[in-house]
């Protein structure tokens, strides 16, 4: 119902969709190929010396042969082992082993799980520790999900931004998304404790002036730092920092809390201890989930420092100037002080210095490290693609090619179960004919998005998601035109996928889109009606000043300029049916207005439907394009749209002797109609290519207003005209097109060029000024002599007025711009 209704109202609005490609992510034969891609990550793994994915096949060979002592690939925790150790395995540690290193895999992550609603959210669902829907109580825990080793692809999402015509401003989004940082990996020793801390850091220089250490509240490292006597104290923080999301975690840089696990790390350089803290401001996904905190060099790490009471030691002294006190000096220029053998150098060379005694002693090694995150692929509700997995003895295994698509089945309850598993759990006989139980999640929204515009090019095939003559033919896409909002979401999965699918071949392009523009966002524009605080009356918005009211959003759709319709308020919303009125001085209610985001709470979503029935679609679509530039946010004001109605009934004036009795003649158009066309016809084939729609339709505006002061209605200037407004106003062109005569539709005809013969210009309009000022404008061929222009000038008789019988001490004349006379 939901995919008919848009259909119709895409219809209504004249989009030239081809119909025949329309392919919907909620059927199954589309979801069988989502399901087939899976199925291709679930098998495949990502070598690091390659770039690229390869068969899992060729993995299982490697462990035959050499064990993964020679494999370098994108996985999870992993230990050495020999081939013969890979030999003496189960099938089930073999195949727990081959998990680590598909790119599809299942893992335990820490997720945002609403108990109330009975599944996991993803972080732009969930606002100050509740769901977004329904406002209930989400918290931080481990779950065992599906996800897709995205970060495997790290490097090439980086690189490939520069093969792609994106503003710069969406890229810097991406590789801030991704964010690489060159650093090393150091392992701290643990006080009274045979296990060590491994810790990312970027900056190894500044390891003299590591004070403390933080871990991630989820880090596995909390239970073996966690000395019994502060056991309370840090289980009752854990509890508290489950509730919040990591985006809030990161984005509340003022807030500051933590709790001491009463172990310590030893300084591998200095064998200082530095006491173990744990934070919220740390993440467990970024890095190893633990720090090396330098206060004195770090803005968040001063922060805490300070709140706690803990030493801060300066490394780094300015070139120029004083280490700054009260504050964190985060720089990575200046000259290295109270740091053992790195004294005295400058902070690059302290780096590489670091670095490569690091390596040397065997406590670490150069690493790059990326923020960006493996996507978590699980949910755990009903509507989903099934994914094709089933399980023996808790281990994942493939479904066979053949036996997609997996469909969803048939239940009666969509809820989750009362303990938290999926409702899938709950659906009879969801297991493989052989009686192994199925994966009773399902896969998220993007799973359907990501390679959609792949089908598109071979919508019915139904041996493969597309052939390759079909992908050899369209490639890629040539342009998207989408919001900013999928910077961080949408557009790095398919890019993902794109080159997933890629590396197997199946595809011809490594990169799936190659202009992209983000259109701006339709702000609306908000009615208030004011309600006299603790009664049922309103006040009309002019005489305001003078009760204590409350705003109150109303449905834009029954404000009309602002005025209410005062009936349909009663009917709007059943609590203000008995409300009383009082209207301004002409007995009208007038409601306040403001420019907000369009959204269902403040009640100013313009339904498209009711702006057709009233002007049409060809004003609605014209309007659009007429509130502004492509890339920019704009305000909807209704009001506005009388303006544009009016445009198209001027148009359809130039057709028609009377309302509707059409009248076109044959006779050859003068020059001023010719220029005026041409003119239209360059601006508006410039303005299209650049996106600038909002000043074609001015320049539309301004030919109909010059032709219809010619009393132009001659065919050679209409036809053109018709053809290069039919983009705009495909309704009303495509109308006149068949009364011209023709029975092909406006669509089939070829846009006009411009003669270049028809925009000489031969005349300008000089400002004509008296002593400086400016007094009146004649119009005056540009061929002219300046004796010519002065004998013309002072025959005017405005001249004459001006001079009131004074003798012009001089005349300064400069071609094509003015003509100044000097009293």
């Amino acid at each position: 119902n939901n995919i008919k209704r848009y259909r119709e109202q895409l219809i209504k609005l004249g989009l030239s969709y081809d119909w025949d490609r329309e392919i919907k992510t909620c059927s199954p034969d589309y979801y069988h190929w989502t399901q087939w891609a899976f199925l291709q990550m679930f098998k495949h793994w990502f070598n690091i010396k390659t770039q690229k994915a390869e068969p899992i096949t060729g993995l299982i060979d490697e462990f035959n042969r050499s064990g993964n002592i020679n494999i370098e690939a994108a996985c999870n925790n992993f230990k050495l082992f020999t081939a013969q150790e890979w030999k003496n395995m189960t099938e089930k540690e073999r195949q727990l082993t081959l998990l680590n290193y598909r790119i599809a895999y299942l893992a335990d992550t820490m997720v945002n799980w609403c108990p109330v609603l009975g599944t996991v959210l993803a972080n732009d669902e969930v606002k100050d520790g509740s769901s977004v829907r329904g406002g209930h109580s989400v918290e931080q825990k481990i779950m065992k999900q599906w996800c897709l080793r995205v970060t495997a692809y790290a490097e090439r999402l980086l690189t490939g931004l520069e093969k792609v015509a994106w503003s710069d401003s969406l890229k810097e989004m991406q590789r801030n998304w991704i964010g690489k940082s060159d650093g090393a990996d150091i392992w701290f020793k643990i006080k009274d404790n045979d296990r060590k801390m491994l810790i990312f850091t970027t900056r190894p220089d500044t390891i003299f002036g590591a004070t403390f250490m933080v871990l991630a509240p989820e880090s596995e490292l909390v239970s073996v730092t966690l000395k019994p006597e502060f056991r309370d104290e840090v289980l009752k923080y854990l509890e508290e920092t489950k509730k919040r999301t990591e985006r809030e975690r990161l984005s509340d840089i003022h807030r500051i809390t933590g709790v001491f696990t009463g172990s310590y790390t030893i300084n591998p350089f200095n064998g200082k201890e530095m006491p173990v803290w744990i934070s919220d401001y740390v993440l467990a996904g970024y890095g190893t989930g633990a720090i090396m905190a330098v206060p004195a060099h770090d803005s968040r790490d001063f922060a805490f420092a300070k709140h706690f009471g803990l030493s801060v030691i300066p490394v780094i002294k300015p070139y120029n100037g004083e280490i700054p006190e009260n504050q964190s000096h985060d720089t990575k220029e200046g000259i290295m002080i109270n740091s053992g053998f790195i004294n005295g150098m400058n902070v690059p060379d302290a780096i590489q210095k670091v670095i490569e005694e690091v390596k040397k002693q065997g406590i670490g090694q150069r690493k790059v490290n990326y923020r960006l995150r493996d996507a978590i692929f699980s949910r755990q509700r009903y509507w989903g693609e099934p994914f094709p997995i089933y399980f023996i003895e808790g281990i994942p295994y493939p479904l066979n090619e053949n036996e997609l698509p997996l469909t969803l089945p048939v239940i009666d309850k969509f809820q989750p179960a009362s303990d938290g598993n999926p409702p899938l759990k709950q659906a009879k006989n969801w297991k493989t004919k052989q009686g192994h139980p199925l994966e009773c999640s399902t896969m998220p929204g993007f799973a359907g998005s990501s390679a959609y515009y792949l089908r598109f090019m071979d919508p019915h095939n139904n041996k493969e998601l597309v052939s390759k003559d079909s992908n050899n033919y369209w490639r890629n896409v040539d342009l998207y035109i989408g919001g900013t909002e999928h910077a961080t979401g949408h557009l790095i999965y398919s890019r993902f996928w794109n080159k997933f699918l890629f590396d197997l071949g199946y595809i011809c392009e490594d990169e799936p889109f190659m202009k992209l523009v983000n259109q701006g966002m339709i702000l609306g524009r908000s009615n208030f009606v004011y309600r006299i605080k603790n009664t049922n009356t309103f006040v009309s918005y002019e005489l305001t000043d003078k009760y204590d009211v409350t705003p109150i959003n109303v449905d834009v759709n029954i404000v009309d300029n602002d005025f209410l319709d005062v009936e349909a308020f009663g009917s709007w919303n059943p609590d203000y049916k008995d409300s009383e009125f009082i209207f301004n001085k002409d007995g009208k209610y007038v409601c306040g207005s403001a420019i907000e985001k369009m959204s269902k709470s403040l009640h100013n979503i313009v339904n498209p439907d009711d702006i057709i029935e009233k002007y049409g679609t060809d004003t609605l679509r014209m309007y659009e394009m007429f509130l502004g530039p492509l890339e920019m946010s704009k305000p909807w004001d209704t009001n506005g749209i009388d303006g544009v109605h009016k445009f198209l009934r001027k148009y359809w004036r130039l057709f028609h002797v009377q309302e509707n009795i059409f009248s076109v003649s044959d006779e050859t158009p003068t020059g001023e109609e010719l220029k005026a066309l041409h003119k239209t016809i360059k601006k508006v084939q410039s303005d299209i290519e650049n996106f600038s729609f909002n000043t074609s339709v001015s320049a539309l505006m301004i030919c109909v207003n010059e032709l219809t002061d010619l009393k132009c209605n001659k065919r050679h200037i209409l036809e053109k005209l018709n053809i290069i407004l039919s983009p705009f106003a495909p309704h009303i062109c495509e109308e006149l097109w068949e009364k011209l005569g023709y029975s092909v539709s406006i669509t089939k005809s070829s846009f006009p060029g411009y003669n270049e013969e028809y925009l000489v210009v031969e005349t300008f309009e000089y400002p004509v000024s008296f002593n400086g000022k400016l007094r009146f404008k004649k119009e005056l061929k540009l061929n002219l002599s300046s004796q010519d222009v002065e004998k013309a000038i002072l025959q005017d008789e405005r001249t004459l007025k001006w001079l009131d019988a004074k003798t012009p001490k001089k005349i300064i004349f400069v071609p094509g711009k003015i003509i100044n006379i000097v009293v």
